[in-house]
């Protein structure tokens, strides 16, 4: 599971102006990352200017996901990930910096702002903190839990099976034993009554 991009935008009459972008572009070859930064950024703005307000969507495009998140207020907001990273988390991040960005951002600079002239540093510390969604989401986080706990009393379960096969061997051995002993009991309650002083 992997964020590529997150991506503040405006969504104007005419085009969408990015405000604010993060990447993560490690995973890609040197020479590769200032092409692949840029595909990124132009493909959010085409998604946004496609989208309609109040929308939130999930396009593919290759093996990549880009979740996006238009609020009716034209202020906008791109995750780029890989197909395997959970769209409630993508969509639950979205919604987090789109609050914490229209907080600190005056609206006015909204339209004529650029990734230079707006001042909001928080993108980069969420596309880390984000890239493990178990650790930054506590819903994710319970439902790995869960799952690791369904594993982990399936395996039990599997085990007590087997241990009740074995237990149920032994108590028949038991009444086996039972029956036998009981007559070994007799016969030496004979013996020794038959050798007592009187």
């Amino acid at each position: 599971m992997k964020l590529y991009s997150l991506s503040v935008l405006y969504k104007g009459e005419s085009k969408t102006v990015l405000l604010k972008a993060a990447y993560d572009v490690s995973s890609f070859s040197f020479f590769q990352r200032s092409s692949v930064q840029e595909f990124m950024t132009f493909t959010s703005q085409l998604i946004v200017e496609r989208s309609a307000k109040g929308s939130r969507a999930s396009v593919k495009e290759q093996e990549y996901l880009c979740h996006v998140y238009v609020r009716n207020d034209s202020l906008a907001g791109v995750v780029i990930a890989d197909r395997e990273y959970p769209s409630r988390v993508a969509f639950t991040l979205l919604e987090k910096v789109l609050d914490e960005f229209s907080k600190q951002v005056d609206r006015i600079d909204w339209p004529i702002g650029s990734p230079d002239t707006i001042h909001y540093t928080g993108l980069d510390s969420h596309l880390s903190r984000y890239q493990n969604p178990r650790e930054a989401d506590p819903m994710t986080k319970v439902q790995a839990e869960l799952d690791e706990t369904k594993i982990i009393l399936h395996n039990t379960m599997e085990s007590l099976l087997e241990r009740g096969e074995k237990l149920d061997d032994l108590v028949s051995k038991s009444e086996v034993l039972g029956i036998q002993s009981k007559a070994f009991y007799k016969t030496a309650r004979k013996q020794n009554s038959c050798c007592a002083i009187m």
